[in-house]
């Protein structure tokens, strides 16, 4: 829940100071912070409790995802304005990302030494997750109502993901889930850095 509110009062900060012309440099903010989360959070956590192999392979997997969806014209580049019909698509991207993010909260809590580490890196990419979904949804709708709106839509599936994370993983599973998380948040990081 306290991850969900983070990530929308980001979102908030970030819609209202993109009405005064900072959108980029919040885009490009957010994308360093998710690229310093995926590189010195995440992934040495992972190495340590899946390994190598089983860190990277997932990790490939979720940015290559995001590179083919790029590439088939669904667009992903966080510093990009694509207008209405992006936002759409934002959304629902993000919807699915918090729900793993909630997921991953939950499920983490049985990883040992490791969970604390996990815990705080899913927490602190949501404030550049919101930012930069703030900025995004702004340049892409109507008004700052309604990407405020459509940010409380994208974030909260992070409770649902709790809730199924709770009741239904086996904590097993976490480490391959946020290893294609980090590598989600390499490719988002890397193109809101492209000028």
């Amino acid at each position: 829940m306290w991850a969900a509110l983070l990530a929308i009062t980001c979102g908030a900060v970030s819609i209202g100071l993109s009405a005064s012309g900072r959108r980029i440099l919040l885009v490009r903010i957010s994308g360093a912070l998710l690229i310093c989360v995926a590189l010195f959070g995440l992934f040495p956590e992972l190495v340590s409790e899946i390994g190598w192999l089983r860190t990277i392979f997932p990790a490939a997997a979720g940015y290559g995802a995001l590179m083919f969806l790029d590439h088939r014209g669904y667009a992903v580049c966080p510093s990009c304005s694509h207008g209405e019909k992006f936002a759409g698509s934002l959304v629902t991207a993000t919807a699915v990302h918090a729900f793993v993010d909630g997921w991953g909260l939950v499920a983490a809590r049985g990883q040992g030494t490791a969970s604390g580490a996990i815990v705080l890196a899913v927490l602190l990419h949501k404030a550049p997750e919101g930012l930069a979904l703030g900025a995004m949804l702004r340049a892409s709708s109507r008004g700052s109502w309604l990407a405020l709106v459509l940010c409380c839509l994208a974030e909260l599936p992070t409770v649902l993901g709790g809730a199924t994370g709770l009741w239904f993983t086996p904590p097993e599973w976490i480490g391959y889930l946020l290893s294609l998380v980090a590598g989600t948040f390499l490719f988002l990081g890397i193109h809101a850095l492209r000028p």
